[in-house]
């Protein structure tokens, strides 16, 4: 196991992986930006290092001072997190190149799997069924036309490097599909630094389904079970549970098969995740595979009992993994709920201030994900996340009550603060979501209901506080504009912040 590492993020994923290390006894290395100087994961941290401004172009995405601080402090690691810089395989090749080793699979597995079009091509050549439409780009508007003709309108537009739900367009007719395949592919070209995309059908009510996958340097994986994400907005996850509820067996078995087999294929390693869209007939279609840790990885530690974290170090550090498939044990449900500073009432938009109360919920299998406390001023540079609340129960019913119960404990406030608490409870009390036949066009459903089945708005909380109203979260983007650009010169990372996927 290394001696020290070095956390390149900040928030409540930088606080797990330093809780994981602490339980390793590794010693870790913080680098912040002037605005995180003093966030819980700085002051807990043994070593800190300011890299930069508030900007995260200037700091989180600043790959030469990350480097340049964890040379300075002797770290052998970088633990990336999640977002920011944690897909990006120029950034791993620098970690390399700098004696440095990037927690996460190699760079020219990363960089492969990165390209959705290349990625698409390898799961297809693995044996994983992808859904109707190109495997390779469309480098005009008249190929993608003949493309959806044939797969069938609606279609989506997707940009090649896109990822975190930004850089996909839903076009419903041959008409629409010239000025939607431009708008995409300028949208790309600023969010990326790359205008390439491909086209697919849109599958417009299916369930969105993961299953993490663990995997060694030494020919080694496993699979730990599925994931459901469907309840999201804008393609951004708000809620996830594990394992995805009201699917046969026998496709459980095959998401996870596959998976395993397309992570295997192309020489993963680490903790990652292979996404999917189940239909209403429950045919599987391969979306991507995230290179690193997930926002909604407790979930799946809750009903395994495995730390993802302590395995990423461990594989990392040359380790065989320490599990086998036979070993892995899913038992109960585990529903996890994103709480970012949003006012619902106003599109999702940033609500961020200083909290002058922060209570999170406890209780019986009840776990918080946060780096909130009460003083925090949560920054409008970053993304909004402030906690994740994931419970255990033996069944769905349980853990979904269980979390309600929890969500209502939930007491946040501070002069115009505003959390996604009550949309979150809103959701989990929608009769199709309880019933496990939601889909990705729940969440659509819920801010815009038929006129019949309009609900009144509730009254917003006295004093700021967001507790024991009705509904969910969600997830929204840094203030600076998301996506992956590689790192193309040591000095300065590239125009992407991060959003969380």
């Amino acid at each position: 196991m290394f001696d020290k590492v070095l956390i390149a993020n900040r928030g409540e994923i930088a606080l797990r992986v330093l809780r994981a290390c602490q339980e390793l006894g590794v010693r870790t290395v913080v680098v912040h930006s002037s605005a995180d100087a003093d966030s819980l994961p700085v002051r807990l941290a043994d070593e800190t290092v300011q890299i930069g401004p508030a900007s995260s172009r200037q700091s989180y995405l600043n790959a030469a001072a990350i480097v340049e601080a964890a040379r300075q402090t002797g770290a052998q690691a970088v633990h990336p997190g999640y977002g920011f810089l944690s897909e990006d395989a120029d950034f791993a090749e620098i970690c390399a190149e700098n004696g440095l080793t990037f927690v996460g699979p190699p760079p020219q597995v990363m960089a492969a799997l990165a390209d959705k079009s290349t990625a698409r091509a390898l799961m297809s050549r693995a044996g994983l069924p992808l859904p109707p439409g190109s495997v390779r780009t469309l480098p005009t508007a008249a190929e993608a036309l003949d493309v959806a003709a044939e797969v069938g309108y609606p279609v989506i537009v997707k940009a090649a490097a896109g990822g975190g739900g930004r850089g996909m367009t839903v076009v419903r007719s041959a008409a629409e599909l010239p000025r939607a395949y431009a708008r995409t592919r300028a949208a790309a070209q600023v969010a990326f630094g790359d205008d390439r995309v491909y086209v697919e059908r849109y599958l417009a009510d299916a369930r969105h389904v993961e299953v993490q996958v663990l995997c060694d340097g030494h020919g080694n994986g496993i699979h730990l079970g599925t994931r459901d994400c469907s309840v999201q907005r804008r393609h951004q996850k708000l809620i996830e549970e594990a394992p995805a509820p009201a699917l046969r067996p026998a496709t459980l078995d095959t998401l996870a098969e596959t998976a395993l087999r397309g992570a295997l294929s192309v020489g993963f390693t680490g903790a990652g995740t292979v996404e999917f869209l189940v239909d209403e007939a429950e045919r599987c279609h391969f979306l991507e595979i995230n290179c690193r840790i997930q926002v909604e990885h407790p979930v799946t530690e809750l009903v395994t009992g495995i730390d993802l974290v302590h395995e990423q170090l461990h594989v990392a550090a040359g380790t065989p993994l320490r599990w086998r498939q036979e070993d892995v044990r899913l038992r109960g449900v585990a529903v996890e709920c994103r709480v970012n500073v949003e006012d619902p009432d106003r599109d999702f938009a940033p609500a961020p201030g200083r909290l002058d109360r922060f209570r999170p919920p406890g209780g019986p299998f009840t776990r918080v994900d946060t780096h909130g406390h009460v003083g925090y001023l949560v920054s409008p540079h970053y993304d909004s996340l402030l906690a994740k609340v994931a419970v255990w129960a033996p069944d769905r019913d349980g853990a979904l009550d269980r979390l309600d119960r929890a969500l209502g404990e939930f007491e946040v406030a501070g002069p115009g603060v505003r959390t996604t608490i009550p949309f979150a409870r809103r959701v989990l009390r929608d009769a199709a979501f309880r019933a496990g036949r939601h889909t990705t066009a729940l969440v659509d459903r819920l801010l815009n209901p038929p006129a019949a089945d309009a609900v009144p708005a509730a009254a917003p909380p006295p004093d700021g506080a967001d507790r024991a109203a009705p509904a969910l979260p969600d997830i929204r983007a840094d203030a600076d504009p998301a996506g992956r650009t590689p790192v193309t010169a040591v000095p300065a990372a590239g125009p992407n912040a991060w959003r969380n996927p």
